[in-house]
């Protein structure tokens, strides 16, 4: 069985078709996933997806890319959708650089006020970090008696040094979607992850393993990741599977 860390069900690009992908979800043996939430909209509607499907479960945040504008009234929402019955962190939050949707010492800002948020409510947190690791890393150091209930890096596109160097030394865990299948090097970042600190994700609809790149993603696709990683690994695929889902369960306390 297999558990999809992250996934975004509540895209645009599921409007139509979503009650067609379900049933491929189960019948590809995923156990789980977590649908993350980016915005207000997104905490609603993630929401009403974990209330709706047995095996999803939500998350409640504001992403760097909304970041601006973001107030006392926006956070107490998060507040009250981090409250809801089976919400399980805080994220995706953190830093991006690469589009600056945001501008960046607003994404700071709000990336530590979430921070102190998720540990007012006991909850891990879900980063969202692109090309912006050290701004992100000094945050993480400075706040390092907030990340108590454990820290995830989404679709962790980092360096081995800085697993080993930095976010091992914090307790994160680490989860890798299908660029493990298309990207270089990655067997070299796997291979510094600790075994119990590893989740599968497919950050669905985006981010789409080899062979099915230029389709829409889906949780069904997990299993095509899972391989990818027990190749790089060495391992065996059912042992990665097994590993990467009880990992999951151990993060988001399920």
């Amino acid at each position: 069985m297999y558990f999809d860390a992250h996934a975004h069900l509540d895209d645009e690009q599921f409007a139509e078709g979503l009650a067609d992908v379900l049933p491929l979800v189960q019948a590809a043996g995923v156990e789980g996933v977590v649908n993350a939430a980016c915005d207000l909209d997104s905490c609603r509607t993630s929401h009403l997806l974990a209330q709706s499907v047995p095996y999803i479960w939500s998350t409640a945040g504001i992403h760097p890319h909304s970041a601006e504008g973001t107030g006392d009234e926006h956070y107490q929402e998060v507040l009250r959708y981090a409250g809801m019955d089976k919400c399980v962190a805080i994220g995706e939050i953190g830093l991006d650089y690469h589009y600056d949707f945001s501008p960046r010492d607003t994404q700071r800002r709000v990336f530590e006020a979430q921070l102190a948020l998720a540990h007012e409510l006991h909850m891990p947190v879900v980063l969202h970090i692109r090309e912006a690791y050290a701004d992100a890393n000094d945050i993480l150091l400075a706040n390092r008696s907030l990340l108590a209930d454990g820290v995830l890096l989404h679709c962790y596109s980092g360096s081995a040094e800085l697993v080993r160097d930095v976010y091992n030394k914090l307790g994160c865990y680490y989860s890798f979607g299908g660029a493990v299948t298309f990207a270089k090097h990655k067997e070299e970042v796997l291979s510094a992850v600790p075994s119990d600190r590893l989740l599968l994700e497919t950050d669905c609809p985006y981010m789409t393993p080899v062979p099915l790149r230029g389709q829409r993603n889906t949780p069904a696709n997990i299993p095509l990741v899972c391989r990818k990683v027990a190749e790089l690994l060495a391992r065996d695929e059912r042992e990665i599977a097994a590993e990467t889902t009880r990992n999951a369960k151990v993060f988001y306390r399920l």
